[in-house]
């Protein structure tokens, strides 16, 4: 199959890329640039354990052909660690036992990324309709919403020692 230069831009970098027409953003940020932590659950849509942000919005990268992504924001889990330290809901996952054996801890940490980017505090039932799309098949979803409440509570300690800092 004849291949398509494209252009992407993951985790606010440029990739150009030879890929074929048919190939799936998930299969080129794993195979091709090597972007791991996003996962294949089930490549039929139906777990969000790929679960990616594209200009601002979840979506399962098993869905999307690559080609047609060139003029789009696209993010990883990759992309929350800054030099090398988990961000805030990365760390609520560890510190509240929301990753228990891991497989869905990308596509729902994307999802709630995007969900704790439009709201800085919310509810349960916020929480649990923006996962409504990944299945976890270990921790009964409980750990997963404390998970977010530490996020939560860290992300406004680190507000306000900013806002501290600033006016000292």
């Amino acid at each position: 199959m004849r291949k398509e230069l494209v252009d992407l831009s993951i985790n606010g970098r440029r990739h150009e890329l030879a890929v074929e027409p048919n190939r799936t953003l998930l299969d080129v940020l794993r195979e091709d640039l090597r972007l791991t932590g996003t996962k294949c659950g089930c490549d039929d849509s139906s777990c969000g354990a790929c679960t990616v942000v594209v200009d601002g919005q979840p979506m399962l990268s098993c869905l999307l052909l690559a080609v047609s992504y060139q003029d789009s924001q696209i993010q990883t889990i990759e992309s929350l660690a800054t030099q090398g330290e988990l961000g805030a809901l990365q760390r609520g996952f560890v510190q509240e036992g929301g990753s228990q054996c891991g497989f869905c801890t990308p596509g729902m940490v994307m999802s709630l990324h995007t969900l704790l980017e439009s709201t800085a505090d919310p509810t349960e039932e916020e929480v649990r309709a923006a996962i409504s799309g990944n299945i976890c098949r270990c921790t009964g979803y409980m750990q997963i919403c404390r998970a977010v409440r530490h996020a939560v509570a860290e992300i406004r300690e680190e507000e306000i020692r900013e806002k501290e800092r600033l006016h000292a």
